[in-house]
């Protein structure tokens, strides 16, 4: 399969597979929606002015937050404290939480914590050390109820002060951002499980730098191909994309309702060359490419470059 993608303006030939349909990766989402919500300079400066009250209470939040989750019936039963939480695992989560607020006042925007939302999304799916699946409604109801924390600790804190309205508008704003990149990386982990059988993937190289781990198995539906598998890879592991996959923009016209039609770009990947997906051994690259079948039984591996 011969093709071409360009690369910072140079045409560059590679024998290899094409992929398409990837989600945004978490720092365009982060990006895209703080651009939305117009999270701006009067924003941060109402947050900074709360900041110093809110740390205050930290400790309190952190702790009434495990013990609300604690007394709650459902969500005791989820953690597994139906019969009082474990000291080390309450431990855990008490440092995690912490963690989170921690960068939270301290108004981090950067890319890298992106990736931690998005990753504490997957783990809040069951992808962590425990395999704790907490469903969406308890992760979307959990930011919820930080968010009333906050109105409260400010409304205490700062009684008659008018700058808290607009600070608990723009913290509203900021952890909806992060619950959105939680519900991101959340949606990537429950399509890894959706399916009706296993396929075992295995890594070498420094491809096990990206996953943590040699092997995994993601569970696919009757009658996928490749690329079903290719794009929930990448969409879990986002961060590989810049090291595997090489981009070409597409132009397409796009009508709208009134049938006018309207330029649209499409991003179309490309696996750098080197980089092997080796379907029960045989590159897919000198196969089908994304449109082999895969069937129970199959099994992949991914293989960086000078392996």
């Amino acid at each position: 399969m011969e093709s071409f993608a360009t690369i910072n303006g140079q045409i560059a030939k590679y024998d290899t597979w094409q992929l398409s349909g990837l989600a945004p990766a978490p720092e365009e989402e982060w990006d895209r929606l703080q651009s939305f919500l117009g999270l701006g300079k009067p924003d941060f400066e109402a947050m900074l002015a709360t900041v110093e009250p809110l740390f205050r209470r930290g400790h309190e939040l952190v702790v009434g937050t495990y013990d609300y989750l604690l007394n709650h019936h459902d969500t005791a039963v989820i953690l597994g404290w139906e019969k009082g939480a474990d000291a080390e695992h309450l431990a855990e989560r008490r440092r995690f939480f912490t963690v989170w607020l921690a960068r939270t006042l301290g108004l981090d925007l950067s890319h890298d914590f992106a990736h931690y939302l998005f990753r504490a999304g997957q783990i809040h799916a069951a992808h962590g050390p425990r395999q704790i699946h907490v469903p969406q409604m308890y992760v979307t109801g959990s930011i919820s109820l930080v968010n009333a924390t906050f109105a409260r600790f400010l409304l205490e804190e700062m009684p008659g002060n008018p700058i808290v309205p607009t600070a608990l508008a723009s913290w509203n704003k900021l952890l909806n951002l992060h619950l959105h990149l939680m519900l991101l990386g959340y949606e990537t982990a429950r399509a890894w499980d959706d399916g009706d059988f296993p396929v075992e993937l295995s890594f070498f190289g420094r491809v096990r730098n990206y996953t943590g781990r040699q092997k995994m198995t993601m569970h696919l539906p009757q009658d996928s191909r490749a690329e079903t598998l290719l794009v929930r890879f990448f969409n879990y592991f986002p961060q590989m994309r810049p090291d595997v996959l090489a981009v070409e923009w597409l132009d397409k016209d796009r009508l709208d309702e009134q049938g006018r039609p309207w330029l649209v770009l499409e991003k179309r990947y490309w696996a750098k060359k080197g980089w092997r997906v080796l379907l029960n051994g045989r590159n897919i690259s000198f196969e089908d490419g994304p449109n082999q079948m895969i069937k129970p039984g199959d099994t992949v591996s991914i293989f960086p470059p000078g392996r």
